[in-house]
């Protein structure tokens, strides 16, 4: 059995190169490498090359100390590992736990979504007057890039027909449901839209959420008939 065979079964070879690089002094050249685990150095140069093109290698040529090509070594790339797990589930649990403590969830929830909707959405010019097709456009984009598969419906709704946190939104859905709501109010308020989002209804079909749009009051008031003031006799 070589040397490389000893460690751990279930640990992949290339991990093996990085940690022997780790725990080296020095940098060290592929031969050097390959001597250390008891490995073919071609094997070897094949395992540094994927870490070098990953990041988490250094590769340079060692300064000339007389005749000859200089000597090409490696070192572990100075930093944490990015290649490594990640517990964003996790996270997103603990904090929706701590916001549903909050004496009023829905509402922290909501105006927390409020103030990032307003950031995520594509911006308009100061001097542009957003009409209601292009405010539902601009809207149905913003969720499409987050996931939720919105589709436009009849009778000013529309359809999520995706929710990229379906498993913490059946856990979570007093809080994460207001703030995807307020995702959707902060993105309408920031692009000036004449349509507001007055509710969002969980789960309203068996493979979508309901998003109920309606004009705002400005524009309602726009609407309205003008009544003709009586002359007086």
């Amino acid at each position: 059995m070589t040397r490389a065979d000893q460690h751990d079964a279930d640990t992949p070879r290339r991990e093996v190169v990085l940690e022997a690089l780790r725990a080296s002094d020095d940098p060290l050249g592929v031969t050097e490498l390959a001597e250390r685990l008891g490995i073919h150095p071609n094997t070897v140069r094949f395992h540094l090359d994927a870490l070098v093109t990953q990041g988490l290698v250094d590769r340079r040529l060692e300064a000339p100390s007389g005749r000859g090509r200089p000597r090409t070594v490696h070192a572990p790339h100075p930093g944490m590992d990015r290649g490594g797990r990640r517990q964003y589930h996790l996270l997103a649990k603990i904090l929706l736990g701590q916001l549903s403590t909050s004496p009023d969830a829905g509402a922290a929830a909501e105006a927390a979504g409020r103030n990032w909707g307003g950031y995520l959405v594509e911006q308009v010019a100061p001097s542009h007057q957003t009409g209601t097709a292009e405010a539902t456009q601009r809207l149905t984009a913003m969720m499409t890039d987050l996931g939720f598969a919105p589709e436009p419906a009849e009778d000013d709704r529309i359809r999520l027909r995706h929710c990229p946190f379906l498993e913490l939104a059946e856990e979570y859905s007093s809080t994460l449901c207001p703030l995807h709501l307020g995702l959707m109010r902060g993105a309408l308020t920031e692009i000036r839209a004449p349509i507001a989002a007055t509710r969002l209804e969980p789960f309203a079909e068996p493979d979508a959420c309901l998003v109920h749009l309606s004009p705002t009051h400005r524009q309602a008031a726009a609407k309205r008939p003008k009544q003709r003031r009586q002359r007086s006799t």
